[in-house]
């Protein structure tokens, strides 16, 4: 059996086991300016009727999305149904909360528009699964804690996007770090010298599905993309919540934003073509060219915080294009006070995530520790070990866990729906929601 396929098995088994009723749900896809809205449709769970409908502007970003799902539709291993009905009047949002055609809404496109659509979405009675970053500024805050209010009084399902917890070596980092006699306790650290670091480098260029990705103008435009600050960030704040403080509600009061800083990533206009296929700036991005015709966007952010008295950092940097072979890496630290469990994904490990143990005494009681750990979680994850090396173990995944960025987003899907359909919502996910876009806010405020 191939990856693929065994992949493929393993993501139709939790979505259809995340339907609870035999309710169908009915997709609606709003504005879909991103390539993450045609993600969630890679897979194809029972339970969700197969017509989806789309309210978009006529145009190039509608236009990828609609290929995107035709080749979800027409590629040779298990392919998938839809049927998309396409609907393009100038005013597309207001078409589409009078229709009301479905009980789900998609949302993944340009971020300046995202918190207005959620607000007017849960409003019309939809839940909304929306890709990150749901606020870019402060004003989009309000608009997207007011959108919770009105889900809760509506008994509605509101949520955003977060592929990075179903990573397997992030889910393994988490964890192992819940084994005192492995990892210990939790160490505070200081600002200069932070107990958890989480480093994420991205690329303008790269490949999705299997084809060069095509950029919306508008991605280099942090009015309109967001700032580095809170875009990818995002991801890197809720998992530092999600493995630190793991089934916890965090307040905003457990959080202090302590240094946060930007910076530009240069693009030529041949790399803007390139990713585009535009021949000039628009407009908008203009006031960010110099004199060399070179766009300087602030693509990069990094910050430092306290989350209940442990130091965190977290970076994010966007280069144009990856070196070949390579991708977007994920750099991640969690320091106990007798391991660190270390995520790396350098030349070393071929580009690909492997998650190190390294203790600060490797004793024959540590030892015991780490192989209790290891056969406990292989009862999850079979086949589950360890390799060490030079004072360190690596841990050995068995590929079929490895299932790629892009199968996550149908595992999101998956949890969502289930939750659609009656699951109950942890008691922590949309406090947590809230306090990790404030976060992201202070910092945005802390950067300008």
């Amino acid at each position: 059996m191939t990856m693929k396929i065994l992949a493929s098995s393993l993501l139709s088994t939790i979505l259809t086991a995340s339907m609870l009723s035999a309710e169908p749900i009915r997709l609606i896809t709003l504005d879909p300016g991103h390539f993450h809205a045609a993600l969630v449709q890679k897979i194809m769970p029972e339970g969700v009727d197969p017509v989806v409908n789309i309210y978009a502007p006529a145009g190039p970003e509608l236009d990828r999305h609609l290929a995107l799902i035709d080749g979800f539709n027409t590629r040779a291993d298990h392919p998938t149904q839809w049927q998309t009905k396409v609907h393009t009047s100038p005013d597309f949002l207001a078409e589409m909360l009078r229709d009301h055609p479905g009980n789900v809404v998609v949302i993944s496109g340009n971020n300046a528009k995202k918190a207005r659509y959620i607000l007017a979405c849960v409003k019309a009675g939809l839940n909304v699964l929306s890709d990150k970053p749901m606020a870019i500024t402060p004003d989009d805050f309000a608009m997207v804690r007011e959108a919770f209010r009105v889900a809760a009084e509506k008994k509605l399902i509101l949520l955003d996007i977060m592929t990075e917890r179903h990573e397997v070596s992030t889910e393994l980092q988490r964890e192992f770090s819940r084994f005192p006699g492995l990892f210990g306790e939790l160490d505070k650290g200081t600002p200069d010298n932070p107990a958890v670091t989480k480093i994420s480098v991205h690329h303008f260029s790269k490949l999705v599905n299997g084809k060069p990705l095509q950029r919306p103008p508008w991605f280099y435009d942090p009015a309109q993309q967001g700032e580095a600050i809170v875009d990818v960030t995002t991801h890197l704040v809720d998992l530092v919540q999600w493995e630190c403080f793991p089934e916890q509600v965090i307040a905003p009061g457990d959080v202090q934003v302590l240094t946060a800083k930007k910076w530009n990533t240069p693009i030529t206009l041949e790399q803007f073509k390139k990713t585009t296929q535009m021949d000039a700036w628009p407009d908008y991005l203009k006031p960010l060219v110099g004199a060399d015709n070179v766009l300087q966007t602030p693509a990069n952010g990094e910050f430092t915080y306290t989350l209940r008295g442990v130091n965190v950092k977290i970076s994010v940097k966007w280069n144009f294009e990856p070196p070949a072979g390579t991708g977007d890496t994920h750099d991640s630290v969690l320091r106990g006070s007798k391991a660190a469990l270390h995520i790396r994904q350098g030349a070393e490990q071929s580009y690909k995530p492997v998650l190190y143990i390294e203790p600060t005494h490797a004793d024959d009681a540590w030892l015991a520790a780490l192989n209790a750990a290891v056969a406990k979680l292989s009862e999850r994850w079979p086949g589950l070990a360890v390799k060490e090396s030079a004072g360190r173990w690596a841990v050995v995944i068995p590929e079929k866990f490895n299932i790629g960025h892009e199968a996550h987003f149908g595992q999101v899907a998956g949890d969502f729906l289930g939750y659609v359909q009656g699951k109950p919502v942890p008691a922590w996910e949309v406090p947590n929601i809230l306090t990790k876009y404030n976060t992201l806010m202070e910092a945005w405020r802390m950067a300008r």
